[in-house]
Formats: structure tokens, sequence, C-alpha cells
């Protein structure tokens, strides 16, 4: 049976690219977009529950607008859902990426200019121009030590989640306003070069190899039922989380406690990225 999450079908088109497609749909190529606001909900069907969310300059393929509804499946992970069609824009040759935690759009290359809006760490921008303190952007002018080239990754997944200390808890959360356990963990490994699904359960099934509990290693993956940590050192670990109700460092030990006290059972996997 084909995941919901990453297969783009609903009950009017499916893409093309599609081997199966029930009877009656029709088969559609897509066409390509970028969100075009900060943070956008990723909705189950319009109007529904969040599953995930997207960031300013993500790649999206639209397959389908009605009712002012878009139907679409995220570049970064295959995600499939529905956004706002005001959230989208015409696709745009992205030059950099946000790769402070959060950064502010300026009407002038002045720090004391007006800020228009905030972006998170990983949204996407078009620089056009300017070489000193400011460059120009297709959105205003950003500081230009929060950009990276497109295509340059960091190489630290944990220094890329510490980032996001102090990042409220969201459910499905993608951004640094709000964030999720699996969110946490995509930003971190994409931000690195790493391909990485979007939620924990997909996370635990495709990433890295297992190995022997207790040997905790710096970049490592634990994983319970419905949740997800990365390793910090031997003996903490760092995790958005509902406890803390933010991204927090936390014992390893103790949280493995906490987690299977509370409820929620022991670690149910422990990964190793190659």
């Amino acid at each position: 049976m084909p995941d919901r999450r990453r297969t783009p079908v609903n009950s009017r088109v499916a893409a093309a690219s599609l081997a199966e497609v029930p009877a009656g749909l029709t088969r559609v190529e897509g066409s390509p977009a970028r969100v075009s606001q900060p943070v956008v909900d990723l909705l189950r069907a319009p109007e529904g529950p969040r599953d995930r969310q997207l960031i300013y300059g993500e790649p999206v393929t639209v397959f389908e607008t009605r009712d002012g509804w878009a139907f679409v499946q995220a570049a970064k992970d295959g995600y499939v859902g529905y956004l706002p069609q005001s959230a989208l824009g015409a696709a745009f040759e992205a030059s950099h990426w946000v790769s402070a935690a959060a950064t502010h759009v300026y009407t002038a290359d002045d720090f004391k200019s007006p800020e228009t809006c905030a972006l998170s760490h990983g949204s996407r921008v078009q620089v056009l121009g300017g070489s000193g303190r400011f460059v120009e952007t297709n959105l205003g002018f950003l500081p230009a030590r929060h950009l990276s080239p497109l295509g340059a990754h960091m190489t630290d997944p944990v220094a890329v989640a510490e980032l996001f200390l102090g990042t409220p808890y969201l459910w499905g959360g993608n951004s640094r306003f709000g964030i999720d356990c699996s969110g946490l963990v995509q930003a971190a490994l994409l931000a690195c070069g790493t391909p990485c699904p979007g939620d924990s359960d997909m996370q635990e099934a495709e990433l890295g190899t297992s190995v022997p509990g207790g040997d905790h290693q710096r970049g490592d993956l634990l994983f319970w039922k419905g949740h997800v940590a990365m390793v910090r050192d031997a003996q903490t670990l760092i995790h958005a989380n509902a406890h803390d109700m933010a991204v927090a460092v936390e014992p390893i030990a103790a949280a493995i406690t906490r987690i299977e006290e509370q409820g929620d059972g022991p670690v149910t996997a422990h990964k190793r990225l190659g």
C-alpha cells in the first residue's frame, strides 16, 4: 500500500510519473513553484490537520489548484499535501540559503531600515547583487553573513541542531519559529547535504545503520515510537520535545527513563549515519 504522505494522488488527479493510478483519475505532469511565505502549513486536506511545514523559497510541484488550495509535493522530501494557493509564487532560481538560525529581510542595506519579514534557517533566496554587509535579494536586503551559497553545506548536524536551541516545540513544525522532533533532525541533516524524510517513522526506517545500544557517538539518532533525538555527546542528546515544549539538551539516560516512564516505551532503534 503506497504511503499517502509521499504519493501524489488525490480523488481527482495523480502524478503522471506514478506507475499505477486508480481508474478515473487524471494524470498530470505538475508545474514548478516556490513557497512565497516565511512559513506555511502543509495540510492533509484543505482546511485539514497540519502534517508538516514548508518555508520560504522551498520548491514544490503543483498538481492541482482548486477553490484556493494547491495540491503539491515538496522537493526536499517528497511529502504531499495542500497549501493555500496564495502561499505559492512563481519558480525562481535560488542562489543562496539562510544558514543562520533566522534572519530579517530589510528594505535597504542598513540595519536600521524597516524589516519586512523574518526568515527561518533553510529558507532559499535569489541574490541579485551587493558585496558589503548586506546583499540585495528577490525579497529585499539580507545580512550577507546569514547566507550561504546553494550547494555549500554545513558539516556537523549537531551544531545545526544547536542553532535551534530554545525554539518552541510545534507538532509538525519545520522552522526556527516552531519545530518538532523529526523537523529538527531533517533541518540538521539537510543543511549538511544529507537527504532526510519528514517524519520520525520514515527516518527510523531509512536513515543510517543500527549500532549497539550504549555506544553513543555525536550525530547518532535515537528513536522511540513517534519520537527521535540526536546524540550530542556520550552523555547528552538534543531534541525538540513536548516535555520542555522546546528544543533542549537532556542527559541521555534521563531522557530514556523519562520517556519510558511517561508511557511512550523504550528506545526502538539506535542509528548511525555513514
